[in-house]
């Protein structure tokens, strides 16, 4: 398993406030714990390599620390983000042409790009009216959950 999959599952462990995550992959077992703010917030366990030890990042209160992309949206624009894991596309097939390009203007509900998830092909539709200020992904790129995708003025 590789160094950023587990990143990403260490900070989904932290900012999701569930208390142990086990994943097996293969050989690979992997079992992420969450031991709160008083003890060391997560760990790493290989069951088949010698055990490393990785800590998360101490949970944050949301409502206390705006993320950086919360600042961008606010700043530039409404910011739309994946509701899924998969590949991003930005046209039906490789032939058609993209769906929205820098300084389009959108209404809600118009589609934005497709996600692939699990050979599913998922329209996302813009929720805001607006301008696309910035195009946050490249074509065929894989996109986590929550993931900014557009900026919307």
């Amino acid at each position: 398993m590789d160094l950023r999959k587990l990143k990403t599952l260490i900070d989904l462990v932290s900012e999701s406030g569930i208390s142990e995550l086990e994943v097996n992959e293969g050989e690979d077992r992997v079992r992420i714990v969450n031991a709160g703010s008083s003890a060391p917030t997560g760990q790493v366990v290989y069951a088949t390599q010698p055990a490393p030890i990785m800590q998360a990042p101490p949970a944050t209160n949301p409502e206390s620390a705006p993320s950086s992309t919360e600042t961008l949206s606010t700043d530039t624009g409404f910011v739309a983000r994946s509701p899924m894991v998969g590949t991003f596309y930005r046209a039906a097939n490789p032939e058609s042409p993209n769906f929205v390009n820098i300084g389009d203007t959108v209404k809600v509900g118009q589609t934005l790009c497709i996600i692939e998830a699990m050979k599913l092909l998922n329209e996302i539709e813009s929720e805001q009216a607006g301008v696309i200020k910035e195009i946050l992904c490249e074509n065929g790129q894989g996109v986590e959950f929550d993931q900014p995708l557009f900026i919307i003025a």
